[in-house]
């Protein structure tokens, strides 16, 4: 499509601060695109709905703002994350607010599809860049594309071959960019369609209405059209722009122009999309051409299999298997090690300092809460690689797939498995993932189920309890005994989740059955430098975030059971002393409402501190019990917990305890951050009041059931 018109100025001042707009299908590369542009490193992953709001940066050696907006396939918004970029596009009605150029990533060896977006894109009449992205897997596949004639029937500003993964047309893409002028003469391009059955003259009457408002609103007329025919909330955006009675008239205009439409038997719900595609089909079809008759994929190969509907769920059931009894086993040495060190630094650190306060919050406050956290860093670290491998690969997205059938019988779809299987890591990026949902009833759900997932932050207290208290044996000759209770403790949360979900459907069901369209990415190997920063990314986060609350809480904390200071009752012993303590008076207020749980009230000083954090209740054990008594200062908190008795001689801590425990921390709503995003997400207080009212219940009444029947048993 050629046009000979002559370039003319587009009028719209450059803002003080130039920026472009890097847009782009879910997963076609455009993260990693925008971390070779800035430098920076961004999650990257191998899964639609990574990037679920704005990301910013500056372009490489450039005074230049880079934005990397959330993947989509269009403009026509059906998910949170959809409407936060065509919120950002229609922004450029007002010129003082246009990019400097647009960035259109497109996956090359999927051209057909991605590039619906691009043409969109195109007819803001912004300088737009279509980056034809993993070039390399392009050339794979015997595919050859004609850049040059692309960018002629497009009208694009510069059509690019890159590969993200390997810095291909890289630096191109840069200095095309940074060349852009502030002012640029562009053609004058008629929109990027085809007529299908006339419409253009049956909607006659609307074009010519927006017309007469050309200036104000600032885009092609036909195009305003055809949207406002296809989606009902469209006219939301004119709204600034036009006034009452305009609006009246429009709305008018728009019903008489449907009935027009439909007389003629004119689908007008889908009239865009079948013009894109007509262009689409008739100006590039002759752009790609293919070298040699492809066999089928490795990919494809490997889905027989992979996504069977038999051997697929007992794969991925395997696949989790392997990930959790990994996470508790591997991380066992290097454990063991940071206990060492942390015992060694303590005791350093005790023998420098004189006897005294300073010595005891130093020692027994500062050191033994954040060393008893730190030793689990390792598992942390562990999860995370494991995720990133997941989603790298592409097989997160056989996950959604597979499970998108089970999911609609308990009222969810598979777009829910990525935010479920986010919440394994840190359920805050997980809530905001639920924004790739469509629909509001099943984004809600999945969001009030993700603290179900086992966070990062539940693994310390798994890993103390299970370490003291379940023998290392194994099963069936190479299954840890203390790595299954590890995955079993995290299939509870998984299929609790599933149970809440169908009772949910059954009080709240879905008013309409939405289908899930979702593109399968091939397999592909994972970016080790991806995870790695990944890895890096989530231990910063929670050695500076988790850290400092742990630290504070540990300070706190050990003021709390320090003092008021029984100078007046020296024959006290020091167990005596912190029960009288103002933590010690704390715990025992509320011992009676958790004693039946099997809980003491140390426990309960764990539960209550552990509300900003759950790990937060390692910490809070390791502080009383070395304030408890000094001579444990070098003594491992599992050790601790083992010796510890009531007056009476009984173990406080037993097996049964332990799991009460752990079942106590599957449910208990207990992260005050998570909170605050699901209120910020949902935009009320109805839902995180929703979200601890039911898991503080179900927390209670589950980990009862598992003490008293226990008691019953004889455990």
């Amino acid at each position: 499509m050629k046009n000979d018109n002559q370039p003319t100025a587009i009028p719209y001042p450059p803002s003080e601060t130039p920026w472009v707009a890097i847009l782009g299908n879910p997963n076609c590369g455009k993260t990693a695109l925008f971390n070779r542009l800035t430098g920076l490193h961004h999650k990257v992953g191998n899964y639609p709905g990574i990037t679920v709001e704005k990301k910013s940066g500056w372009l490489k050696g450039h005074k230049i703002l880079v934005r990397d907006l959330p993947g989509t396939y269009s403009l026509n918004a059906k998910s949170i994350d959809e409407k936060i970029v065509a919120d950002t596009v229609q922004s450029w009605r007002d010129p003082a607010k246009r990019p400097r150029a647009a960035v259109v990533v497109v996956d090359a060896t999927n051209m057909t599809r991605n590039i619906y977006l691009a043409l969109q894109i195109l007819d803001w009449g912004v300088p737009t860049i279509i980056v034809l992205n993993m070039i390399d897997e392009v050339r794979k596949k015997g595919l050859k594309i004609n850049t040059k004639l692309l960018k002629e029937r497009l009208n694009a500003y510069a059509v690019i071959p890159t590969s993200a993964k390997y810095g291909e047309g890289i630096e191109k893409l840069i200095q095309t960019i940074a060349g852009i002028p502030d002012n640029p003469l562009l053609p004058e391009v008629p929109p990027r369609l085809v007529e299908i059955g006339h419409f253009k003259e049956y909607i006659k009457p609307l074009t010519d209405f927006l017309e007469k408002f050309g200036p104000q609103l600032n885009h092609n007329a036909l195009i305003e059209a055809l949207r406002l025919l296809g989606e009902k909330s469209y006219i939301n955006y004119l709204t600034r722009y036009l006034n009452f009675e305009e609006i009246g008239q429009l709305q008018h205009i728009i019903k008489e122009v449907k009935q027009t439409l439909i007389q003629n038997d004119i689908p007008f719900h889908t009239l865009e999309q079948s013009a894109r595609y007509g262009f689409i089909d008739l100006y590039l079809s002759d752009v790609i051409t293919q070298e040699d008759v492809q066999r089928k994929s490795y990919s494809e190969r490997a889905d027989r299999l992979l996504t069977h509907p038999i051997f697929g769920p007992i794969g991925m059931i395997l696949v989790l298997l392997f990930i959790f009894n990994a996470i508790f086993s591997w991380a066992q040495y290097p454990m063991e090690l940071i206990q060492k060190w942390m015992i060694l630094f303590s005791s350093q650190v005790s023998a420098a300092i004189p006897p005294g306060a300073l010595n005891s919050l130093i020692t027994n406050g500062v050191i033994a809460g954040v060393g008893a956290i730190l030793v689990f860093f390792p598992q942390i670290i562990l999860l995370v690689f494991f995720l990133g491998l997941l989603e790298d690969s592409g097989y997160m997205a056989r996950l959604a797939f597979m499970m998108d059938r089970f999911l609609h019988k308990i009222g969810l779809q598979g777009r829910s498995v990525l935010p479920l299987l986010s919440g394994f890591a840190c359920a805050i990026p997980a809530v905001m993932a639920a924004r790739t949902i469509n629909d509001r009833r099943n984004r809600l759900v999945t969001i009030l189920l993700i603290p179900l997932m086992s966070c990062s932050a539940r693994l310390p207290v798994y890993t103390l309890l299970i370490s003291a208290f379940v023998p290392r044996k194994t099963v069936l000759g190479f299954i840890s005994l203390q790595g299954l209770t590890f995955t079993g403790i995290y299939f509870l949360g998984m299929f609790t989740a599933i149970v809440v979900a169908w009772i949910i459907k059954k009080i709240y069901p879905p008013r309409t059955n939405h289908s899930m369209m979702m593109e399968l990415p091939p397999y592909r190997v994972p970016i080790l430098s991806s995870i790695g920063w990944q890895i890096y990314d989530r231990g910063k986060s929670f050695l500076t975030t988790a850290g400092s609350i742990i630290l504070a809480v540990s300070i706190v904390l050990w003021f709390l059971a320090s003092y008021p200071k029984q100078e007046a009752s020296p024959h006290l012993s020091s167990k005596e002393k912190i029960e009288q303590s103002y933590a010690g008076r704390l715990g025992h207020a509320i011992e009676p409402i958790i004693r039946p749980l099997g809980f003491d009230w140390k426990i309960g000083v764990g539960l209550i501190t552990s509300f900003a954090a759950r790990e937060v209740i390692i910490s809070t054990l390791s502080t009383l019990y070395n304030i408890e008594d000094e001579s444990k200062a070098q003594t491992s908190l599992a050790r601790a917990l083992h010796n510890d008795r009531y007056p009476n001689g009984k173990p406080v801590y037993s097996f049964l305890v332990a799991l009460s425990l752990m079942v106590f921390y599957v449910y208990a709503a207990q992260c005050m951050a998570t909170f605050a995003i699901v209120k910020k997400e949902t935009n009320s207080w109805k839902w995180p009041i929703i979200m601890v009212t039911y898991m503080t219940s179900l927390a209670y009444v589950a980990s009862l059931i598992v003490f008293q029947s226990g008691k019953l048993l004889g455990f």
